[in-house]
């Protein structure tokens, strides 16, 4: 399929690139394509960014149904374009069409797609330290029936957003509370897919864990409670002596393209990574142990963020004094330093956009 492109005549005035923020602006350009029954995805477009029309009746405001991904573009210190490993965001992309019964598209093509999109915005990306281009491709239903069934007509859309820090906090490490009295996921459901039901499911206990001074919150299994699973925004990881153990996915945490990286670069570092059940009671017996000597996330948005405190219901559990550990520091480096071009990439992660 040819991408046809028409170009905005209003351009509007960039943003202070030292006061992003994270999802706050939009660029001068968007991609959509459509699906209808019988004739597959179609009329791939890059349009001027404004609103899309929907029938009332569209299937996504009563069916939520509706999928989407994360990932970045960063402007490299040789002035070069760089994706971190689109194809992997585009296969879970397919992942996630696949539970929600969204047709599946082409990775390859979804890749041009995007590659084109940020080629046509490029000035858009933000060149100060810690600053990316966010990229956001989601697929929802605009087919107008009040009925729950598969819908026959969507629309596939990308949008980008130049951004700085997610968490405020930065690199510092944040305070993460953990819930236990909400479920977001269980095995059978939803929770490994990229879809917009997760995370509103998630919203009451964010809400309630942010009034107290948490910025996120840490979920259990929703079956015994016991478990640690993930974060709302992140994958996790806690190293305990000389091993890094992280939540074993069994259908309810998300496969994280950062959390992939992170086990690639931790095993060729000749750490030892394991994947296994993480019991709340285990991480507070080896912290008061003094076992636990890190903890923190990874995901798209915060790359590696360390968490210097669990909440757990009256408990505060503070995770080396506080401070940001090495291993975590290593990882951030490390990735940040693939992302942006400043270290080599021996694993082919990068994407340069010539």
């Amino acid at each position: 399929m040819k991408i046809t492109i028409e170009r905005t005549k209003t351009p509007k005035a960039k943003p202070d690139q030292s006061n992003l923020g994270f999802g706050n602006y939009f660029t001068d350009h968007m991609f959509l394509m459509n699906y209808d029954e019988g004739k597959g995805w179609n009329n791939p477009r890059i349009v001027p960014y404004g609103p899309i029309a929907l029938d009332p009746a569209a299937m996504c405001l009563h069916y939520g149904q509706e999928v989407f991904e994360g990932m970045k573009a960063y402007h490299g210190v040789d002035g070069k374009c760089r994706l971190f490993r689109p194809e992997a965001n585009m296969a879970r992309l397919n992942l996630s069409n696949e539970r929600l019964c969204i047709p599946k598209f082409d990775e390859a093509f979804a890749v041009q797609a995007i590659e084109t999109l940020v080629k046509e915005d490029a000035d858009w990306i933000p060149t100060e330290d810690g600053t990316s281009l966010y990229i956001r491709p989601y697929i929802f239903a605009t087919e107008p029936h009040v009925g729950v069934h598969p819908a026959k007509q969507l629309i596939f859309a990308v949008i980008l957003s130049p951004v700085g820090a997610y968490y405020p906090e930065g690199l510092n490490p944040v305070k993460i509370y953990v819930e236990q009295n909400y479920v977001r996921a269980v095995k059978g459901g939803m929770g490994y897919t990229k879809t917009g039901g997760n995370y509103a499911a998630g919203l009451k206990a964010q809400e309630e864990a942010q009034a107290q001074g948490y910025s996120q919150v840490l979920w259990l299994d929703g079956v015994e409670r016991k478990y640690i699973e993930e974060v709302g925004t992140m994958n996790v990881f806690f190293v305990l002596e000389d091993e890094v153990v992280t939540p074993v996915l069994q259908g309810s945490i998300l496969d994280g393209i950062t959390r992939k990286s992170c086990v690639a670069l931790l095993q060729s570092w000749g750490v030892k990574v394991t994947e296994r059940l993480v019991a709340l009671e285990e991480l507070i017996e080896a912290a008061q142990a003094g076992r636990l000597k890190e903890a923190f996330g990874s995901g798209t948005a915060a790359v590696i963020s360390p968490i210097g405190e669990l909440r757990c219901g009256d408990k505060p559990l503070i995770i080396n004094g506080g401070e940001i550990g090495p291993l975590s520091r290593r990882l951030y480096d490390e990735l940040t330093g693939i992302q942006w071009g400043k270290l080599a990439d021996p694993f082919g992660w990068t994407k340069v956009i010539d």
